[in-house]
């Protein structure tokens, strides 16, 4: 090596963050696997990389003898007392075996460990940088798909769009320019992988979050998440402010807000929820758009029973039963819808099938005062 390459050194160790130490050492470390290479495995040596001139020593550990066996380990007595006068046989002595060409493989080694190195630096800066941002939204382009798989260009990586994160009625095209949400960042050889999502619940809250200044803010509380993606959401808002409508300023004005996130989800249905302690009246509005009547809430409070005009049973259960699955998912219970007919039906039921206990009752009772007469 010379002045040159360590003063490129100290620059890369500036510019890239990688400690002059570090590369020095790696240097060392690649300088004498070559020359094990060329010179034989079983050598102990050591390579010395100067860090103020450059120069590069190899130091190999020799036993001291009287008869020289192997020379690759072994320094005869007398040549030892040349360089150290108290040797004896059986001591240990560091002798220099730098080759005659070494500078020459030291500077091409060198340049090659700085690469790779420079390569490593980088990959572990990206690594890191999207590895603190995990849970957050970023931008990228859609590059291909292969084996199902949507590869999106970030600009300094590449992410991971898998079968399971894709939203099913989303179709993914060559340039197109679409957010996603980062599941979790893992090293790998050739760099780090950046697995991403348009399905998770997250993701929705993120975009609120984004489009929603009063989220942002913390003025106004996401409760909770659900989602079928690529059809219906449902998210149940709360304000710390009495004056500020949740609800309201999540829509937007003339619902710009969440129109903007329904535009980003491709058309998903959105339903903002009014968030409330009392779980029935939460019941009622986890159901929205579908109008309530009543609510019982049951003994063990994990099940509800839920009231609805009779044109609006089909409304509230929604198409297979989406609407009243998303409620019960928000809300953590378990709803059973029924009708204004049916419940009067029933309740109808129940009264009539008192009546005839009640007269069965009285018969009994006068049967049983009629044998009492007999009898006395």
């Amino acid at each position: 090596m010379n002045s040159e390459l360590l003063t490129a050194l100290n620059q890369l160790a500036a510019e890239k963050g990688i400690s002059k130490d570090l590369l020095l050492q790696a240097i060392s470390d690649a300088l004498l696997s070559a020359y094990k290479k060329d010179k034989g495995s079983a050598q102990n040596a050591r390579v010395e990389v100067d860090s103020k001139g450059g120069q590069v020593k190899v130091i190999a550990k020799k036993d001291v003898v009287e008869d020289v066996v192997d020379t690759r380990n072994q320094i005869h007595l007398e040549e030892a007392k040349k360089k150290n006068i108290r040797c004896q046989p059986g001591d240990v002595l560091e002798v220099e075996v730098t080759p005659k060409n070494f500078g020459r493989i030291a500077a091409q080694t060198a340049k090659q460990v700085v690469v790779q190195r420079i390569r490593e630096a980088e990959r572990d800066l990206i690594y890191e940088k999207y590895k603190n941002r995990e849970g957050d939204i970023v931008t990228g382009v859609v590059q291909r798909q292969e084996n199902k798989n949507v590869f999106i260009d970030l600009g300094e990586v590449e992410a991971i769009l898998t079968p399971n994160e894709q939203v099913p009625t989303e179709n993914y095209q060559f340039g197109d320019r679409i957010k996603v949400y980062i599941l979790s960042v893992k090293k790998a050889n050739k760099g780090p992988q950046v697995f991403v999502s348009r399905t998770h619940p997250v993701f929705l809250k993120r975009l609120l979050e984004m489009e929603v200044p009063e989220i942002y803010d913390g003025i106004v509380e996401i409760k909770s998440v659900v989602r079928e993606a690529g059809s219906r959401s449902k998210v149940s808002v709360a304000s710390q402010s009495s004056e500020v409508d949740p609800v309201g300023a999540c829509v937007g004005p003339r619902g710009s807000r969440i129109q903007a996130i329904v535009n980003e989800l491709k058309g998903e249905k959105i339903d903002i929820i009014q968030w409330d302690k009392d779980m029935m009246k939460f019941v009622a509005n986890a159901l929205s758009p579908a109008k309530i009547l009543d609510v019982r809430l049951n003994e063990d409070k994990r099940h509800t029973t839920v009231i609805v005009p009779d044109d609006q049973l089909s409304l509230a259960i929604g198409k297979e039963g989406q609407n009243a699955r998303l409620a019960a998912r928000l809300t953590g219970l378990r709803i059973d819808i029924k009708n204004k007919s049916r419940i009067a039906q029933e309740e109808c039921t129940l009264k009539e099938e008192g009546k005839e206990g009640c007269e069965a009752h009285e018969q009994d009772e006068a049967d049983s005062h009629e044998d009492m007469h007999r009898m006395s």
